[in-house]
C-alpha cells in the first residue's frame, strides 16, 4: 500500500466535530444528499413534495455492477432510511406511502436479483443438521481482501479515518436492521437473537450501546459523529452493505437470510475490531479510542457462539425450509464485504480516496 498523495488528508470532510463524552446526539436526522443520477433524482424531487403523488420508475435491469451503483444504491438507502430516522424536510408520512413503496419495490427487485447473480442461492435443500457446520466452512473459505491486516499494519491516519467514515453507515445504526427479525422468530431462535441484540444495545446502559461506542471513536479521531453526516461521501459499494441488511430485515420471507447475515457478521467482526484497535494504537490515537473497539472484540467473541449455533441451528431446526436462506444471507454478506474491501484497497494503492468528493460550500450570493 502506497502512502497517500499530498492533499489526501483532506479527502474526509470533517464538518463541525461534536464532542461525545457519553452518548451521541440522540436524533437520527439526515440531510438530503446530492443527486447522483436519474433514479436518485426522481426520488429526491418527490421527497420534497407532499405524500400521495405517484412515484414512477421503470424496471431496472439487474447485474452485479448494480451492487456498486452510486445512483441506485443511494435511492434504495434513502427509501429504507425513512424507517430508521428523519430525512430533513421530508414528511414522515412518506414512510408508508403506497407510491413510494412501489418505487422501492422496483429497486429491491433489481437489487435482490443482482445479489442472486453474484451469490446464487443453493439449488438443493440444505439439511438442517449441517447448517452450523456449513456456515463455519463458508466463513472460513471467504475470499476477503486483507483489509484488516492493512489497517493494523500499514494504513495512514487518513486511511483509517476514511474506513471509519465508510463504517459509520452501518455502525451508527448497528443492530437495528437485525432487530426487525425479532418479531419474525419464536422460541429458542428468538431468545438467542434477543440475547445478542440486548448486548448490542448496551445491556440497558446508553453509554454502552455499540453505536455510541463507535460515535465516541469517530469524535476521538476528529470525525463528525452525527448520524448520516457523511452520506454524501459514501459510494454505492458501501451503501449496498447496509441495504442488504435492510432488505433482509424488513421482509419476513428473508428472515433466514437476516439470521445468516448476523451470524456471519459476528463470526468475522472480532478479527476486524481487533485490527482497528491495533491500528489506532499504532497511529497514536490513544488507548481510550482503541478501547471502543476492544470492548466490541470481547462482545463479538460471545455473540459468535450464540449466533452461529443457538440462533442458526435453532432456526434451521425449527424451520428446516430456511436452511438455504440462512447460508445465502451469510454468503451475500461475505460477497458485499469483499467487494467493499477491494474498493478501499484499490483506491489506497492508487494514492486516491475511497470516498466520494465532499460537498463543496455554496458560493455566496
Amino acid at each position: 500500500m502506497r502512502h497517500s498523495s499530498p492533499g489526501y488528508l483532506g479527502s474526509v470532510s470533517t464538518g463541525p466535530v461534536i464532542p461525545v463524552s457519553g452518548v451521541p446526539q440522540p436524533a437520527r436526522r439526515t440531510a438530503l444528499p446530492r443527486v447522483r443520477g436519474r433514479v436518485s433524482g426522481i426520488l429526491l424531487d418527490v421527497l420534497r413534495c407532499r405524500p400521495g403523488m405517484p412515484v414512477e420508475l421503470p424496471p431496472i435491469d439487474p447485474s452485479p455492477e448494480l451492487l456498486a451503483d452510486d445512483d441506485v444504491q443511494l435511492a434504495l438507502y434513502l427509501c429504507y432510511e425513512l424507517h430508521y430516522g428523519e430525512l430533513e424536510g421530508v414528511d414522515d408520512r412518506w414512510e408508508w406511502d403506497p407510491g413510494l413503496l412501489a418505487f422501492r419495490a422496483v429497486l429491491e427487485r433489481a437489487f435482490e436479483a443482482s445479489l442472486c447473480q453474484a451469490v446464487p442461492p443453493p439449488q438443493s435443500a440444505t439439511p438442517a443438521e449441517v447448517v452450523g457446520t456449513a456456515l463455519h466452512a463458508l466463513v472460513a473459505a471467504g475470499d476477503d481482501p486483507p483489509l484488516s491486516q492493512a489497517i493494523e499494519l500499514q494504513a495512514t491516519r487518513a486511511q483509517l479515518r476514511e474506513l471509519m467514515v465508510h463504517r459509520s453507515a452501518h455502525q451508527l445504526k448497528e443492530a437495528d436492521p437485525h432487530a426487525w427479525a425479532i418479531a419474525r422468530l419464536s422460541g429458542a431462535p428468538k431468545a438467542a437473537l434477543v440475547e445478542v441484540q440486548a448486548d448490542e444495545h448496551g445491556g440497558g446502559r446508553a453509554e454502552r450501546i455499540h453505536a455510541a461506542l463507535f460515535a465516541r471513536a469517530m469524535a476521538a479521531v476528529g470525525l463528525d459523529p452525527r448520524y448520516g453526516a457523511y452520506l454524501d461521501q459514501l459510494p454505492g459499494v458501501t451503501l449496498a452493505t447496509v441495504n442488504l441488511m435492510s432488505l433482509c430485515g424488513l421482509h419476513r420471507r428473508l428472515r433466514g437470510a437476516i439470521v445468516g447475515h448476523l451470524a456471519a457478521f459476528e463470526m468475522t467482526a472480532s478479527l476486524s475490531n481487533r485490527a482497528y484497535a491495533d491500528g489506532l494504537r499504532r497511529l497514536g490515537f490513544g488507548q481510550d479510542t482503541a478501547d471502543c473497539f476492544e470492548q466490541q472484540v470481547e462482545a463479538t467473541a460471545v455473540h459468535e457462539q450464540v449466533a452461529a449455533w443457538d440462533l442458526v441451528d435453532g432456526l434451521a431446526t425449527a424451520e428446516p425450509a430456511l436452511a438455504g436462506d440462512i447460508l445465502w444471507g451469510a454468503a451475500a454478506l461475505l460477497e458485499l464485504e469483499a467487494r467493499w474491501g477491494r474498493h478501499l484497497l484499490d483506491a489506497w494503492e492508487r494514492g486516491a480516496s475511497s470516498l466520494l468528493a465532499p460537498r463543496q460550500p455554496s458560493a455566496p450570493r
